[in-house]
């Protein structure tokens, strides 16, 4: 039986009219009917005999990039293909993908920043940075390795989130990236 029909005799069933009561974070709906609220971001049935809570999170949303507050800014350094310097502020705890996506510099991403593909591969150019950075996980190593200009001091961009150590970063973006699909392999 699918999920409608299931509802629709649910429905039935109960009688009609809700009452709210809310917070800064959430909200409940105590019903003497019943009522079907059905907007873009939920489905919800409310019965006379149910009091839910319902509560929400703030929305995080991929790629954002949080602006530095005056006399905390990091800097970081890109270098594109083109050799031309790009010194950016930023705060601390956000990613070298976003920030170069944000910036419009040509860093893809293929894969959303989830460690799963080598085409955020950045060249950190002061092995005393690198030396500062955590050491790389498993999964940052094996996409690496598929990784087009591969050297001793490449990092994932997805990878690499900027602290005070790492203030004064600066890395090369490569040549070319290499982005591997399944469709590359029929």
């Amino acid at each position: 039986m699918s999920t409608s029909r299931i509802l629709a005799r649910s429905l039935r069933s109960l009688p009609a009219s809700p009452t709210l009561t809310s917070s800064p974070r959430s909200f409940s709906i105590k019903s003497t009917s019943r009522k079907i609220i059905n907007s873009p971001r939920s489905c919800a049935v409310f019965s006379s005999s149910a009091l839910r809570p319902f509560s929400t999170s703030q929305i995080q949303r991929h790629g954002h990039i949080t602006p530095p507050k005056p006399g905390e800014e990091l800097y970081v350094t890109f270098i594109d293909k083109e050799e031309k310097e790009h010194r950016i502020a930023v705060s601390a705890g956000d990613n070298l993908l976003d920030i170069a996506q944000a910036n419009d510099l040509e860093m893809e991403g293929a894969c959303g920043g989830s460690c799963a593909c080598s085409t955020c591969h950045v060249i950190v150019l002061d092995e005393e940075y690198y030396d500062k950075m955590p050491e790389p996980e498993d999964d940052e190593n094996d996409m690496l390795d598929l990784a087009f200009g591969l050297t001793e001091t490449s990092r994932l961009g997805c990878q690499v989130v900027m602290t005070k150590e790492l203030d004064g970063l600066r890395v090369k973006l490569p040549s070319m990236t290499r982005n591997l699909q399944a469709s590359d392999f029929k």
